[in-house]
């Protein structure tokens, strides 16, 4: 006699707990890559979405939209990081199919997975204290794309006020954290918005994207009145960083309040 759906359900979490108990036996992502650089597709592509197609269940990933194309992943590092991972197979910054007209707008289904984050915290997030994050080809350490989804630093949340009420669509200086950025503010995360299209539209002739890191945080406290910010560097600039993590605070010390 054949297994129920729920049966075979319950043995493929059962094998996927051992399967990340192995993957995941190092305290950051960072360290992934000596272990397995295609693990976040094996877990989304293996895992979640046939999961969600023949039980209707994300599981193991938080959320699965198979409609708007990516899943939900809580990440092995930091309290309340999140990962947003396309659902098709999509190498990183650098796939010239991110840019089309047709590519699903994952910033800002990124975005609105923020309340994962929020919920974790058991507190409110104003949207400039939380962040969302892409490294360049040589700075990360899968395969797939993924965006990393969690609190930003209290120190850049206050160095990068000022540009709150930059002029939309340019691009302006910044320095944090000895690295040289430039920021501009959108109202928008979606078409000639996107953070994506933002920055490739922005490059020189010898400039490739997957020398790009791309983070975005609220302008302010409220994205409808202040719109978000678009903080890009690049490991081909002067100063530059193909590395923006590191503006994040993945052990998200937010105070309330605060």
């Amino acid at each position: 006699m054949g297994h129920s759906t729920p049966t075979r359900y319950l043995a493929k979490t059962v094998l996927f707990a051992v399967f990340a108990a192995a993957l995941f036996s190092v305290n950051s992502c960072a360290r992934l890559r000596t272990i397995d650089s295609n693990a976040l597709w094996k877990i989304v592509g293996g895992w979640c979405v046939p999961n969600q197609r023949s039980a209707n269940n994300s599981g193991p990933c938080t959320a699965v939209d198979l409609v708007r194309r990516y899943a939900v992943i809580k990440d092995i590092s930091g309290r309340t990081q999140y990962l947003l991972i396309p659902t098709d197979r999509v190498a990183g910054i650098e796939t010239p199919e991110i840019l089309h007209e047709s590519a699903p707008e994952y910033w800002q289904h990124a975005w609105d997975a923020g309340r994962y984050v929020r919920a974790r915290l058991r507190m409110p997030l104003a949207a400039n204290q939380l962040g969302l994050e892409i490294n360049s080809a040589g700075q990360r350490t899968q395969n797939q794309l993924h965006i990393h989804i969690d609190c930003m630093r209290a120190d850049v949340t206050a160095a990068l006020a000022p540009h709150r009420s930059d002029p939309l669509g340019a691009w302006r200086p910044a320095r944090l954290g000895g690295h040289s950025y430039r920021v501009m503010r959108v109202m928008s995360l979606t078409d000639q918005d996107n953070p994506f299209r933002v920055v490739q539209r922005s490059l020189g002739r010898r400039q490739q994207m997957d020398d790009q890191t791309i983070l975005v945080m609220g302008a302010g406290p409220d994205t409808a009145h202040d719109g978000w910010l678009i903080v890009h560097s690049g490991v081909d600039r002067d100063w530059g960083t193909g590395y923006a993590e590191r503006l994040m605070d993945h052990a998200c010390k937010i105070k309330p309040g605060a």
